[in-house]
């Protein structure tokens, strides 16, 4: 089933799981287990990402396949323009076909290791929006996501040209939005303003991804897409005694942003899981306990 049909179908927020394909050949298994802990809260699809530069582009396809086949959830494939060329999108695309996979997340993608920019490292896809393109003209029958940044794309410092750019996929044929993490709900609700002046009308899905250590809190502002910490966030975490309580916090600090995305009718929230069931399963106990969910 396409997302968007999911998503225009649905009474009530839907909910969705993002997976990464392990390194480790040990760690499938883990993943599974992840997987199953999670299926009792009846996602709608789940998403499976590509490393830098595609640098997991088999191990992608390989979790792909193996969720659809195994599970029978709707699974939607990360593709980057990022070292992709026509013919190499155009066999994975048949491939996912041939496999019933109809649902993929187009991205520019990030730079692999060594790399100086964003010239050296695209073929045909310069940018996101020409990767849309080339699968919407070549493959109509696959549903196509786009990402968006709530608190404005790091490459693009004009948020008016941001939006228009953003715009140009929805324009070429992208279904729906999914945001990168954030941790402050008045900057995604901003970013919807701004779509909707824009004339996007897709929906538009929220990204949470839970504090569970320190370390992690602080590699989240490192990264190049990284996410603004919120003051009161961030005095929690720096003044809590260990992890255990930093999750406890993180946890807590996502719960409330999920009850409120419920409570202002959002279509759907995907939850960046990082592999890992424990941080999501407690989110769903807590809005189900406070009669939120559903």
């Amino acid at each position: 089933m396409l997302v968007k049909e999911i998503l225009e179908s649905a009474d009530n927020p839907v909910f969705s799981f993002e997976f990464f394909p392990p390194k480790k050949k040990e760690d499938w298994e883990k993943l599974f287990h992840t997987i199953s802990e999670l299926i009792p809260f009846n996602p709608s699809y789940v998403s499976v990402t590509y490393g830098a530069g595609g640098s997991t582009r088999s191990r992608t396809h390989d979790l792909v396949t193996k969720i659809q086949r195994e599970t029978g959830l709707t699974v939607v494939s990360h593709l980057t323009c990022i070292c992709s060329g026509k013919e190499e999108i155009r066999n994975i695309l048949e491939d996912y076909r041939e496999q019933g996979i109809t649902n993929v997340l187009a991205l520019r993608g990030d730079l692999p290791p060594g790399t100086l920019s964003y010239e050296d490292a695209t073929k045909d896809f310069r940018y996101a929006m020409d990767l849309v393109r080339f699968i919407s003209d070549n493959f109509p029958e696959i549903g196509i996501g786009v990402a968006g940044f709530p608190e404005g794309h790091p490459q693009t410092p004009n948020r008016l040209k941001e939006i228009e750019y953003l715009k140009e996929k929805i324009d070429q044929g992208a279904d729906y939005i999914v945001t990168q993490l954030f941790f402050d709900n008045r900057d995604f609700y901003d970013f919807v303003g701004r779509c909707s002046l824009a004339g996007i009308d897709v929906p538009i899905i929220p990204g949470i991804m839970p504090v569970t250590t320190r370390k992690g809190l602080i590699r989240m502002s490192e990264l190049a897409l990284g996410a603004r910490i919120p003051a009161p966030l961030l005095k929690q975490v720096l003044e809590a005694a260990d992890d255990s309580e930093v999750a406890k916090i993180g946890i807590a600090w996502a719960t409330e942003q999920v009850k409120n995305l419920i409570d202002n009718h959002i279509k759907g929230i995907h939850f960046y899981t990082l592999n890992n069931a424990e941080a999501t399963r407690t989110i769903f106990q807590n809005i189900s306990m406070s009669g939120t969910a559903g």
